[in-house]
């Protein structure tokens, strides 16, 4: 069986919406994973979100076009979950959330907590924007 047909197997049989290469690592070398990577994303079956995380396509019963198979904010969050990051919601979801405004967030905002991150995860045009508990002053009243 050629590696193509293993890694688009090892796809398919997934349970999430994000691979990540380094799942894919052991099936073969990192030239022959670049190459199959290349061939499923001209295929039309992955697309690169960032460095190294690609998300599973569906194609679009609006438009027809392929797009990736979740929203910005669920492949981040599953991205970086299966990186090893606790992601919560941002500052501005929060007080949405919590009722102390009816401002709603205009982009999503992803607090990594105690964690500085630089990753670059985009869909559609749309980046993730980081923020952390760095800047936040611990009330001590």
């Amino acid at each position: 069986m050629k590696l193509q047909e293993r890694v688009l197997r090892s796809i398919k049989r997934r349970a999430g919406n994000v691979i990540i290469r380094a799942e894919l690592a052991g099936m073969g070398s990192a030239s022959q994973i670049t190459e199959v990577l290349k061939v499923l994303q001209q295929r039309g079956v992955l697309m690169r979100i960032g460095t190294g995380v690609y998300a599973k396509t569906r194609k679009s019963s609006v438009t027809g076009a392929i797009i990736p198979a979740g929203s910005l904010e669920t492949l981040a969050i599953e991205a970086l979950r299966k990186l090893g990051v606790q992601v919560t919601a941002g500052k501005a979801a929060e007080a949405y959330n919590s009722g102390k405004t009816t401002q709603l967030p205009g982009t999503f905002v992803a607090n990594t907590g105690r964690r500085r991150i630089t990753r670059k995860i985009a869909v559609g045009g749309r980046t993730v924007t980081y923020e952390n508990d760095y800047g936040r002053a611990e009330s001590s009243a």
